[in-house]
C-alpha cells in the first residue's frame, strides 16, 4: 500500500499531537495507580472522576467547535487547549487528595474540549474527498506514537527516581510545552473569504440529517454506553498480577498496535468505506472486552491489548472520516463537537456503570457489559447498512 503525501499543516499537527500525547501518556497509565496507592481512592470514585472529566471535555467540544465555526478561527482554540493540557500535568503532581486530581483532570479535559473539534476542522481543510481516511488516520498514528514513547519515558523516570510518581507528572509538563511552541510557530490558518453577513452559529437539525448518518450516530451512542474509561483496563491488568512496570509495558503494546494500523485503516476506509471499517472496529472491541472479562490470568493481556489497539485504529479517525462525508468544512467544528458530545454522554454513564459493576458485582462484569453494548451497536449497523438515505 503506497503511502500518500502528507500536507505540511497535517505533518505539524501530527507532531503537535505526538508531543502532547507523549506528555499525556507519560502519566495516564500511572494516574490510576497514583490514585489507589498514594491517595487511597476507591474504584467507584475513580470511575466517577474519569466519567465526569471525559463528559466535561466532550460537552465543551460542541461549544468550542461551534464557536470556532462562528469566529471562523481554529488556531486560537487549539493553542489554548494544548496549553491547558500542559499545565494540568503540574497540577496533578501537586495533588494531595482525589478532589485535587479531579480539578487537574478537569483542566486537562477542558483543554481537550477547546482544541479537538477546531483541530479536526483544520485537518479536514487539508483533505480531499479521496484521502479523508488517510489524513485522519495518519494524524491518529502520530498521536499513538506519542503514546508509545510516553510510557517508556515514564518507566525510565520511575526506574531512575525509585517509583517517584509525582516527579513523572512534573517532567510530563516539558513535552507539553514543546507541542504548544510547534503549534504557535509553524501552523498557519488558511485565510477565509470575508463575507458581509452577520456571523451566526451553525444550527443542527435532526430532521435535516441524512438517515444513514442518523443511524451511525445512534449506533455510536449505544457503543459509547459500554465504552468505559481505559483506566479500568489498566486496573484489570494490575488486579490480574501485573506490577506497575508490566502494566505500563502492556499499555505500550496497545499504543504500538494503533500506531501501526491507524494509517492503513484510514486508507482502507477511503477504498472500502469508512462505515465498514468502523463496524470491524466494534467487533474487535467486543472480542477484546469479552476475553479480558473471562481471563483469570495475566498472560492473555499481552495478546489482547495489541488487539485492542486495532479497535482504536479502525474507529477513531475512521469515524471522523465518515462524519465528514455529510458536512461542509465551514460547519465541521459544530458537527465534530456535537458528535463528541453525544458519545461523551454515553462514555460518562459507561464509566460510572463500569465502576459500580466492578465494585458491587465483579471486575469482569465491567468488561462483559462493554462487550455486550459493542455487539448491540454492531448488529444495529449491520441491520441498517442496506437502508437508503432519504435525505441527500
Amino acid at each position: 500500500m503506497k503511502l500518500k503525501k502528507i500536507p505540511f499543516p497535517v505533518l505539524i499537527l501530527g507532531l503537535v499531537s505526538f508531543f502532547n500525547d507523549l506528555a499525556s501518556e507519560m502519566i495516564y497509565p500511572i494516574v490510576p495507580l497514583f490514585l489507589t496507592t498514594v491517595l487511597h481512592t476507591s474504584i467507584p470514585v475513580i470511575g466517577l472522576i474519569e466519567g465526569f472529566v471525559e463528559a466535561t471535555a466532550s460537552l465543551t467540544k460542541y461549544f468550542f467547535g461551534a464557536y470556532s465555526d462562528y469566529l471562523k478561527q481554529r488556531k486560537f482554540f487549539i493553542i489554548l487547549g494544548y496549553s491547558f493540557g500542559a499545565v494540568s500535568k503540574l497540577l496533578i503532581g501537586l495533588a494531595y487528595g482525589w478532589p485535587m486530581v479531579l480539578g487537574a483532570r478537569f483542566v486537562d479535559r477542558l483543554g481537550k474540549g477547546l482544541r479537538t473539534a477546531p483541530r479536526d476542522s483544520l485537518l479536514l481543510e487539508n483533505t480531499t474527498p479521496q484521502n479523508k481516511g488517510f489524513i485522519f488516520g495518519i494524524h491518529r498514528s502520530f498521536d499513538s506514537l506519542g503514546a508509545v514513547f510516553g510510557p517508556l519515558i515514564a518507566l525510565l523516570v520511575l526506574a531512575l527516581f525509585k517509583d517517584n510518581l509525582r516527579l513523572s507528572f512534573f517532567i510530563a509538563f516539558l513535552p507539553g510545552c514543546v507541542a504548544v511552541l510547534l503549534l504557535s510557530i509553524f501552523v498557519k490558518e488558511k485565510k477565509k473569504a470575508v463575507k458581509q453577513e452577520t456571523p451566526r452559529f451553525v444550527k443542527i437539525s435532526w430532521s435535516g440529517i441524512p438517515l444513514q448518518l442518523k443511524l451511525f450516530l445512534v449506533a455510536s451512542f449505544i457503543f459509547a454506553l459500554g465504552n468505559s474509561s481505559d483506566v479500568f483496563l489498566l486496573l484489570r491488568a494490575s488486579s490480574l498480577g501485573l506490577n506497575t512496570t508490566l502494566v505500563v509495558l502492556v499499555y505500550i503494546l496497545y499504543n504500538v498496535s494503533q500506531t501501526i494500523f491507524a494509517t492503513p485503516a484510514g486508507m482502507i476506509a477511503d477504498k472500502l468505506g469508512a462505515k465498514n471499517v468502523f463496524i470491524g472496529g466494534l467487533v474487535a472491541f467486543a472480542i477484546v472486552y469479552g476475553a479480558i472479562g473471562l481471563t483469570q490470568h495475566s498472560w492473555p493481556l499481552w495478546i489482547l491489548f495489541p488487539l485492542y489497539g486495532l479497535y482504536i485504529a479502525a474507529t477513531d479517525g475512521v469515524s471522523k472520516s465518515y462524519l465528514s462525508e455529510f458536512i461542509k468544512k465551514e460547519e465541521s467544528g459544530t458537527y465534530f463537537g456535537a458528535y463528541y458530545t453525544l458519545t461523551a454522554v454515553g462514555t460518562f454513564f459507561a464509566s460510572v456503570i463500569g465502576g459500580l459493576l466492578w465494585n458491587y458485582v465483579h471486575s469482569s462484569m465491567t468488561f462483559f457489559y462493554g462487550s455486550a453494548m459493542a455487539m448491540i451497536a454492531f448488529f444495529f449497523l449491520i441491520a441498517s447498512r442496506n437502508l437508503k438515505s432519504k435525505v441527500n
